[in-house]
C-alpha cells in the first residue's frame, strides 16, 4: 500500500505517480471507463464530425476559388450551429468535471484506506458533493478563468520582448498546480471554495508551518515534466496524421493545384480517427497530471503528516 501524507522530493512525484498506476492502475482504469466511457466517446465523436465538417467547408470553399462560401455556409446555419455549440460545450463541462473529480474522489477514498474502489462509491461521490460541484464551477468560471486569462494573455504580451516565453513556461504549470490542489483542497476539506483558492496559492510557495524551504520549484517542475511527457504522447498521434495529409495532398498534387478537399474521403476518414484516437490517449494520459498534483497536494499537508503517520504505527502495533 502507497503512503500518501508524507513529504516527497521532486523525483518522487514522477517515481510515485508511476508507482500508483502500478498498485491501482487496473481498477482506477476499470472504474474510469465505467464512468466516463460513454461520455468520452460521445464528445470524440462529436468533435471528429464538427471538425470534419468545418474544415471541409472552409477547405472546400478555398479549393473551389468561392470567398464567401465559408461565410454564406454559416449565416445559413447559424441557427443548427449554435444549438450544436450548446450542445458541445455542456458536453465538454461534463468531461472536464468528470475528468478533473475522478481522480480527486478516488484518491481521497485510497487514502481513507481502501484497497480498491468500486464505480458505485465514486458515483455516489459525485451525487453527494454535486451542490459543492455546482459551487466550484461557478467560481472557476467567474473567478478562476478570468485571473488565468489575464495572467496567461499577459504572458503572451511579453513574447515581444522575449522574457514572455519563460513567464509562459512558468504559467502554464503554476495555474494548472492552482488549479489542482483547490480540486483536492475543496473536496478533502470543510473549506469553503474561496478559502481553498487561498489554500491553493499560498502551498505552491510554502508550507503552514513557514520554517521549511519553499516547495514551488518542486511542484512547478514535476508538472513541467508531466507536460512533456504528455506532449510528446501525444504528438505521435497527431503527427502522424498530418503527415499523411500532406503527403497524400502533395503526392495528388505536385504542381501545388488542389483541386480536391484533402479531408473528404479515405485521407480524411484516416486523418479524423487519427485525431480521434489522440483526443482518447490525451485525456487518459492526463490522468498521470492529476493524481501527481493530488500527491503533492498531500506533500502539502504537512499538518497530516505526523497523525497519517502515527495512526500507521498505531495499525501495525494492533495486527502484530
Amino acid at each position: 500500500m502507497m503512503q500518501f501524507y508524507k513529504k516527497r522530493e521532486f523525483g518522487a512525484f514522477i517515481s510515485d505517480s508511476f508507482n500508483f498506476f502500478k498498485l491501482y492502475g487496473k481498477n482506477y482504469f476499470k472504474n474510469y471507463i465505467l464512468i466516463n466511457g460513454l461520455l468520452l466517446i460521445l464528445t470524440v465523436v462529436v468533435m471528429i464530425l464538427g471538425f470534419r465538417e468545418i474544415f471541409g467547408q472552409m477547405i472546400g470553399s478555398n479549393v473551389d476559388g468561392e470567398t464567401y462560401y465559408f461565410e454564406r455556409y454559416f449565416s445559413e446555419n447559424a441557427g443548427m450551429l449554435i444549438v450544436a455549440g450548446v450542445l458541445v460545450f455542456l458536453l465538454f463541462v461534463l468531461l472536464a468535471i468528470v475528468n478533473y473529480l475522478y481522480p480527486v474522489f478516488y484518491m481521497k477514498r485510497i487514502t481513507g484506506g481502501a484497497q480498491s474502489v468500486k464505480t458505485d462509491e465514486i458515483v455516489s461521490d459525485f451525487r453527494t458533493n454535486a451542490g459543492r460541484i455546482f459551487k466550484m464551477c461557478v467560481g472557476m468560471l467567474f473567478i478562476v478563468l478570468p485571473v488565468t486569462m489575464i495572467v496567461v494573455g499577459f504572458s503572451y504580451v511579453l513574447l515581444l520582448i522575449i522574457i514572455g516565453f519563460f513567464l509562459i513556461i512558468l504559467v502554464y504549470p503554476t495555474v494548472f498546480n492552482v488549479s489542482a490542489f483547490l480540486m483536492y483542497d475543496y473536496f478533502n476539506t470543510e473549506r469553503g471554495f474561496i478559502d481553498s483558492l487561498s489554500y491553493s496559492i499560498r502551498s505552491q510557495f510554502s508550507y503552514p508551518n513557514g520554517n521549511e524551504k519553499s516547495p514551488y520549484w518542486k511542484y512547478w517542475g514535476s508538472s513541467f515534466i508531466m507536460f512533456i511527457i504528455m506532449y510528446i504522447a501525444t504528438s505521435v498521434f497527431t503527427f502522424v496524421p498530418m503527415i499523411f495529409v500532406y503527403g497524400s495532398v502533395l503526392t495528388s498534387n505536385p504542381d501545388g493545384n488542389f483541386e480536391e478537399n484533402p479531408f473528404t474521403g479515405a485521407v480524411g476518414i484516416v486523418f479524423f480517427i487519427f485525431y480521434g484516437f489522440s483526443m482518447i490517449v490525451s485525456l487518459l494520459l492526463s490522468n498521470l497530471m492529476y493524481i501527481n498534483a493530488g500527491l503533492m497536494y498531500y506533500d502539502s499537508r504537512t499538518d497530516l503528516h505526523k497523525k497519517i503517520e502515527l495512526e500507521e504505527i498505531e495499525t501495525i502495533g494492533i495486527n502484530e
